[in-house]
């Protein structure tokens, strides 16, 4: 009983306000047959036929039942008319026409006589007696929300893209909303036959290739895309656009993300430089991943880093029987676990703070969980840092890739899969060289194990920690300038959930001793990704924001390779992804040298880049030709 009051009291609004015009309505209903009768014969009561009047009379309150339960049915009593559309409109002439025909048939029925032009009055004066009061309910929310925001903030003039249904909604629920200081002055569209109309009383003025003429000529301040059906390539050439202007940008999701949900302003979302730079997505056999995930124990080293969190969110998906997190940072663990325990209540999860140098706790952590796959992550990644430190990128980077490699073939782990870089490739600088001595650690372990190694090598991410990107933003953020080492600087991308698929697909296909390598298109310019970003804040570059150029850092190259010999490749079961087989090498020799180079590491050694170019000899160092 409490809870039925409680909702009576939570719902009384709405009650109030049904009931209300509930009762106007069987005040209008009675005014409309007297007004049908007084109309026809020259609004003189006195003319009007008795006969007639005692017809009226006779089925009165039949009417006003019939009328006020049709009214109910069409949802005349619970709409909510302060954002009345054409489908409350549509249901209103429904009710209107239904409880006409029904008293016309019925006073037939009954034998009450009423003047042939009666009905056709009758529906007339009706519908102005429905339709008018609910839906002046909405005009007037409007002329009042319009009052109200001229005493506010000078609104922000904003152009729509997209004149269909999204943009439809969209534009209704800007013009409509309290909470919403925008000012829609035209809409674009590419449909030529749309060009010329209105949509909610704004012009659709043009095409895509008229967004920077338009948004000069209309003052725009801000873009907003609401074609949630455009393909990735449709997007990239429509943001290009957008981007000649000074404006910010905003876009709705894809149609995937909207199923079932009705679009509103709460939906929108920055442009994210993913949109301009992401490719066509990857087909990456999700199900081949699945099949060899589900049911197994997973350990992740690094889980609660950029990377190594993505991998957990993705392997959570395909059921395992349990996911281990490793990471010796606590707070990052702490966030992953929080998240996955949030969003997946039903798996077993165990995180472990735990550093991969720690060779006995790696082996205690491999003999209680008894892994069937590792994916290891942890590593030291930032190519100037490591310069300064690179005894620190020896114990974290190969001595940790050691031991993790070494636990897996101790304790008959059937998988273990490497998290490699394009920085491994002719390296220049002691963080890539790291990763290239990992890869050769999993070479040598594929050569005397029954476990499965693999390494998998791909650019930079897209928002990783670390990367450009959060840079830019903060630079951004705070007004400039924004650094660009050199005019000329490339790298490859990829985002972070591709990289995570490309991971997974690799040790569906891991046979032992390859190295995985993304097809990733074409590199990117950083300083065009700085323009852009700088761009999509509404910013113009090089006046609001100034770009700096600081100078390649200390092992820093100008390109990035993914590959050493491009003959080496053997293309997958999946066109985009790439295996190199490495040539066998002499486990012992180089064991030998990896001993002296740890050796060295912990010993503070001066010389510790000619002990990695004795095991890297590709290794280029400073001052090399």
């Amino acid at each position: 009983m409490k809870i039925n009051i409680h909702r009576f009291y939570k719902n009384r609004e709405a009650v109030i306000k049904g009931a209300a015009l509930f009762l106007l309505d069987i005040i209008l209903t009675i005014a409309c047959m007297v007004g049908a009768l007084w109309m026809r014969y020259d609004f003189s009561f006195s003319r009007i036929d008795p006969v007639f009047w005692e017809s009226v009379r006779s089925y009165m309150w039949i009417n006003v039942v019939c009328t006020v339960l049709i009214n109910a049915v069409c949802k005349l009593y619970t709409s909510l008319w302060r954002f009345a559309s054409i489908e409350e409109l549509k249901n209103a002439i429904v009710a209107i026409v239904l409880s006409s025909f029904m008293q016309f048939f019925g006073m037939k029925l009954l034998g009450y006589p009423v003047p042939r032009s009666y009905i056709f009055i009758y529906i007339m004066l009706l519908a102005v007696c429905i339709i008018v009061p609910r839906f002046s309910y909405r005009f007037l929310r409007i002329a009042y929300h319009n009052h109200e925001n001229a005493g506010q903030a000078k609104p922000v003039v904003t152009m729509v893209v997209g004149a269909g249904a999204a943009g439809y909604m969209l534009v209704r629920e800007m013009k409509n909303s309290k909470h919403l200081n925008r000012k829609v002055p035209c809409i674009i569209d590419d449909d030529p036959y749309k060009i010329g109309t209105y949509l909610q009383g704004i012009p659709v003025v043009g095409g895509k290739e008229d967004i920077p003429e338009m948004a000069k000529r209309y003052h725009i301040e801000e873009i907003i895309i609401a074609i949630p059906t455009l393909g990735d390539q449709e997007r990239r050439k429509l943001l290009d656009i957008c981007q000649q202007t000074a404006c910010k940008i905003k876009m709705l999701p894809g149609i995937y993300q909207m199923v079932n949900q009705e679009i509103d302003v709460s939906m929108l979302r920055e442009v994210s430089i993913e949109d301009l730079l992401g490719r066509e997505p990857v087909d990456l056999h999700m199900e081949t991943i699945g099949n060899y995930i589900s049911g197994k124990v997973i350990l992740v080293t690094g889980g609660g880093g950029s990377i190594g969190s993505e991998i957990c969110r993705q392997v959570a998906l395909h059921e395992p029987k349990q996911l281990i997190i490793v990471d010796i940072y606590e707070n990052n663990a702490y966030n992953i676990q929080l998240e996955l325990k949030k969003n997946y209540p039903e798996l077993d999860l165990e995180t472990l703070i735990a550093s991969v140098r720690d060779k006995k706790r790696i082996e205690d952590i491999f003999e209680t969980y008894h892994p069937d796959i590792v994916y290891h992550a942890a590593a030291h990644k930032h190519v100037p840092l490591m310069e300064d430190s690179p005894d620190e990128a020896i114990k974290n980077n190969v001595v940790g890739t050691y031991n993790v490699a070494s636990a897996a073939n101790k304790f008959h782990v059937k998988k273990m899969v490497l998290i490699s870089t394009d920085k491994a490739v002719r390296p220049t600088n002691v963080m890539g060289a790291s990763k290239r001595i990992c890869e050769i650690i999993m070479e040598v372990f594929s050569q005397i194990s029954q476990t499965e190694y693999a390494a998998v090598r791909f650019g930079n991410v897209l928002g990783s920690n670390g990367s450009v990107i959060p840079l830019f933003r903060q630079q951004i953020k705070e007004g400039g300038p924004v650094t660009v080492t050199h005019p000329d600087i490339i790298r490859y991308f990829m985002t972070i959930p591709e990289a995570v698929n490309l991971v997974l697909q690799c040790g569906a296909y891991a046979k032992g001793g390859e190295i995985f390598i993304l097809d990733m298109g074409e590199p990117v310019k950083i300083l065009d990704l700085a323009k852009k970003m700088i761009r999509l804040s509404g910013h113009v570059p090089g006046e609001d924001i100034k770009i700096v150029f600081t100078g390649l850092r200390p092992g820093e190259k100008l390109y990035e390779e993914l590959l050493i010999d491009e003959k080496n490749l053997v293309q997958t079961e999946n066109d985009r992804i790439f295996v190199a087989q490495m040539g066998k090498i002499n486990t012992v020799k180089i064991c030998k040298k990896m001993s002296v180079l740890i050796g060295h590491a912990y010993d503070e050694s001066k010389d510790i880049r000619k002990d990695i170019k004795e095991i890297v000899p590709e290794y280029k160092m400073k001052g090399e030709d």
